[in-house]
């Protein structure tokens, strides 16, 4: 027994495949948006890809320009259908590769799927990318003259200038690593020898962070340099005053960034999802009342649609023995192969 069936007459099935012909071209208008957010998220990734420590990252927005085209393709061909249906005689054409055509819808809304729940799990992989990027993309800020780091100093200081946010976990992560170059060291100067070689490792170490780490809304010039130093000063405690440098660290920012972006992304390929179901499963009640007429050559007759032809359980039946005769067709395939040379 069919599952869900309508019946149709000219009328409704007229009605139904100008709806679905309408809702696939917005599928279409849809899938080159995916495409869209796509290419602009992989371009977003490509500005700080210096910051980043892997390139994995690249894949969910590989993704979505994929699907953005899958999208595209299939629902134009879907659109084709349903104008061709309003004339039996063009839709019979269509009839040998219908079947195949839903599957792969249904196949294409699972993928949709998958995309969707990769583009809310990436700021996971996104979180521990940047974390080690940042890191030595920092080390890096001072190599302004080293092929391949040149440009790294640029890098940090706009995206700490664009996001609001100052080193890695914070402002005092600077105070950790030797940020200027020993070329704008003066090491006849005894502070600067002092500070050299009272670290382990001969780097020049202090409470100072770059300048794009200045809030440019502090009511006080800024403070780079000396920070956790009160005396150094007038009327500063930094234990209480709020500091005219940005707080938040840049790993923080950025993962609230491109989180942000990619839940959006998510939850309109969810969106999506809904009307590619809706446009799949009124291709089916469209195909089978055309494939069900009473007299064929009468347009006008009525005829009925269903969603599966058999129930579920039957349907799940009838899929699992297909399977499983296919599997025992190859393992036959298989045992003829290894007889033949004997």
């Amino acid at each position: 027994m069919a599952l869900m069936p309508i019946k149709f007459d000219l009328t409704k099935r007229v009605k139904l495949a100008q709806g679905l012909w309408l809702l696939y071209w917005l599928s279409v208008m849809a899938g080159v948006l995916i495409f869209s957010m796509g290419i602009f998220f992989k371009i977003e990734l490509r500005k700080r890809s210096e910051m980043m420590d892997n390139n994995e990252s690249h894949f969910v927005p590989n993704l979505l320009i994929l699907v953005g085209l899958v999208a595209c393709v299939i629902n134009a061909f879907g659109g084709k259908v349903c104008h061709d249906s309003l004339d039996t005689i063009k839709f019979t054409k269509w009839k040998p590769v219908l079947k195949t055509y839903m599957s792969g819808c249904v196949v294409f809304c699972f993928a949709l799927f998958v995309t969707a729940l990769l583009c809310f799990l990436m700021q996971i992989s996104l979180h521990f990318a940047l974390a080690e990027g940042l890191k030595n993309g920092m080390k890096y800020y001072k190599d302004t003259d080293t092929p391949g780091r040149c440009f790294m100093k640029r890098t940090l200081d706009m995206t700490q200038i664009e996001f609001r946010c100052c080193g890695n976990n914070n402002y005092k992560d600077w105070f950790e690593i030797q940020w200027i170059s020993n070329r704008y060291l003066d090491f006849s100067n005894d502070e600067v020898k002092a500070r050299v070689q009272s670290n382990v490792e001969g780097k020049y170490l202090m409470e100072s962070v770059p300048f794009s780490c200045c809030n440019p809304g502090s009511p006080r010039p800024c403070i780079q340099h000396h920070l956790t130093n009160n005396s150094a000063h007038y009327s500063y405690d930094h234990h209480t005053e709020d500091l005219n440098i940005w707080t938040r660290g840049c790993r923080e920012a950025l993962v609230s960034y491109y989180g942000g972006t990619m839940n959006s992304i998510g939850a309109f390929v969810l969106l999506f999802i809904s009307m590619q179901a809706v446009v799949t499963v009124g291709m089916q009640y469209l195909s089978t009342s055309l494939e069900t007429l009473a007299d064929p050559e009468n347009p006008e007759s009525e005829s009925e649609g269903w969603l599966l032809e058999k129930s579920v359980k039957e349907t799940l039946s009838d899929i699992m023995t297909k399977i499983t005769s296919l599997f025992k067709g190859n393992q036959v395939q298989e045992e003829d192969a290894e007889a033949a040379p004997t």
